[in-house]
């Protein structure tokens, strides 16, 4: 465990001075402040954020911990002729990836709402769980990004993996949830629509903010069903977990396929 916290240290001073966090961190806070500059409703200002996390988030994230790992590869057959523990490797760069991508998004939030004052106590949850759910995806699609990497030696073909990855969970789930609707109208679809909204963790961080809020016509489909048959706070709960699930699940393959590695 000092090998993985040694590890993030050092990739945290390196990437606390990339172009890219800055340039990240910079984005968020300028989209923030200027929704509470012409929005001013708190309540409003977080589900915009929220359609913009849920996709800035991911694939950031994944593009990113791809583009490292990659970038990487001869520090880490450096490391590796070291007596150092796989497990320990994976994580300490693991956690260093995600780290900085996590400051970065909380600054960039969190400053202009500490400037507009606007996290008052009738609002601090929602904004605490839409926060605590984009540091929770950052995370998610770090661990991918570094499996599908560990996967692939070719880093065209793991780039283009992460962006189609990407490009199913954030765009095409939608579309297939409402063409599955439509199609299979006259059956019930209820059972079958919670269980493909846990396999997507980019729809269950949708829920789980919007269940804060109780508005049933930006939930979507899915969204519906999770009020319907948990009802918001046992439904917060269902997502939460399974939202950690995501994230423990995506970190475990990623460490099962490090240390099986022939480098």
């Amino acid at each position: 465990m000092n090998v993985s916290i040694k590890i993030s240290r050092y990739q945290l001073r390196d990437l606390l001075r990339s172009k890219v966090l800055i340039i990240y961190t910079a984005f968020f806070f300028l989209v923030t402040y200027c929704l509470f500059r012409f929005v001013g409703d708190t309540s409003k200002v977080v589900v915009s954020l929220m359609n913009i996390i849920l996709i800035i988030i991911p694939l950031i994230s994944i593009i990113f911990g791809t583009t490292y790992y990659y970038n990487s590869r001869e520090f880490i057959v450096l490391l590796l002729a070291q007596p150092i523990n796989r497990s320990s490797l994976f994580t300490g760069m693991c956690i260093g990836v995600s780290l900085p991508l996590i400051m970065g998004f909380l600054a960039g939030v969190g400053i202009p709402l500490v400037i507009w004052g606007a996290v008052t106590l009738h609002d601090i949850d929602t904004v605490l769980m839409l926060l605590f759910s984009g540091a929770l995806l950052t995370f998610i699609f770090v661990a991918m990004a570094f499996f599908i990497s560990v996967a692939n030696e070719d880093k065209l073909r793991g780039l283009g993996i992460s962006l189609l990855l990407w490009l199913l969970l954030s765009v095409v789930y939608d579309g297939l949830v409402m063409l599955a609707v439509v199609l299979f109208a006259d059956y019930p679809l209820e059972t079958p629509l919670i269980v493909l909204s846990i396999l997507n963790p980019i729809d269950l961080a949708r829920v789980l903010i919007l269940l804060k809020f109780d508005i049933s016509a930006l939930m979507g489909y899915t969204g519906a069903v999770f009020q319907k048959f948990f009802g918001s706070s046992f439904g917060m709960l269902i997502s939460l977990i399974s939202l950690t699930f995501w994230a423990a699940i995506s970190f475990a393959m990623g460490m099962k396929f490090f240390k099986n590695k022939d480098f």
